[in-house]
């Protein structure tokens, strides 16, 4: 479970989180709505450690990181992983390397040692095949779409298989059937690892189909929290916007996809 309460937040003259208190339950997919610009993406990184408030707390499965530095705050977020809004592949390593990257580059947290070669093949395999992307272990970051970059992001993210994911803006400058792939991918990652699943969107399309519930972020703190059917129903011209801005609510198909 995650826990954050009277976080703040400034960046010189601009308040970006102020007073917000927020509560994830594990082996949710909490979404958190808003404009861009909002405070969104800083909150992603105050949640994973990378960066601290001005005042309040965070804590991760009942261990305060606010505090924390160094090699104790990566023994609380180790179980943690960040699609970024890019993806943020290394354009010097082919997907392969890019997917097998934490796994060289860290022990096996249950054995407390290095992943062997054999291990890292079988998971970086696993993890393409499951979002997509079999066969493309040797193409470059360049050879890729834009909506191949982010399912690659993703593999990297699986093959260490975290209990915590974070998705930043996880579907913008996609093509629509893109982003439903990624999507798709989101609740499949959820159910396969039984992750717990934070989302910070702007699009209701993508909050509707992933979103155990939804939120949505205000002035810098949560105005809004609640399950789908009664997030909509809350009288707020913000979520009705966003609700006009798509064609057909999502649940219907994921219904009838998902069984």
């Amino acid at each position: 479970m995650i826990k954050i309460r009277d976080l703040w937040k400034k960046y010189g003259t601009l308040q970006v989180m102020a007073g917000l208190n927020l509560d994830v339950q594990t082996g949710e997919t909490l979404v958190i709505l808003g404009p861009s610009g909002i405070g969104k993406s800083v909150l992603l990184k105050h949640i994973i450690g990378i960066t601290k408030p001005d005042a309040g707390t965070v804590e991760i499965d009942g261990v305060c990181i606010t505090s924390q530095d160094g090699d104790e705050i990566f023994k609380t977020i180790h179980n943690m992983g960040m699609l970024f809004q890019g993806g943020a592949l290394f354009d010097s390593m082919n997907v392969e390397q890019n997917t097998a990257f934490y796994l060289t580059q860290h022990k096996n947290q249950e054995t407390k040692k290095a992943y062997s070669k054999q291990e890292i093949a079988e998971r970086v395999h696993e993890a393409l095949d499951m979002v997509g992307l079999p066969g493309t272990e040797k193409k470059m970051p360049s050879e890729l779409s834009g909506g191949m970059r982010k399912r690659a992001a993703l593999a990297r993210l699986i093959a260490y298989r975290p209990a915590i994911f974070l998705y930043d803006e996880p579907t913008t400058g996609l093509d629509p059937i893109t982003a439903m792939q990624i999507n798709e991918l989101i609740v499949k990652t959820q159910k396969e690892l039984k992750a717990t699943s934070i989302v910070v969107t702007h699009d209701m399309f993508s909050a509707l189909y992933v979103g155990d519930r939804l939120s949505l972020i205000r002035d810098g703190k949560i105005a809004h929290i609640a399950e789908p059917d009664a997030f909509l129903k809350i009288d707020d011209p913000l979520i009705k916007f966003l609700y006009n801005t798509i064609s057909k609510d999502p649940r219907s198909f994921k219904e009838n996809s998902h069984g």
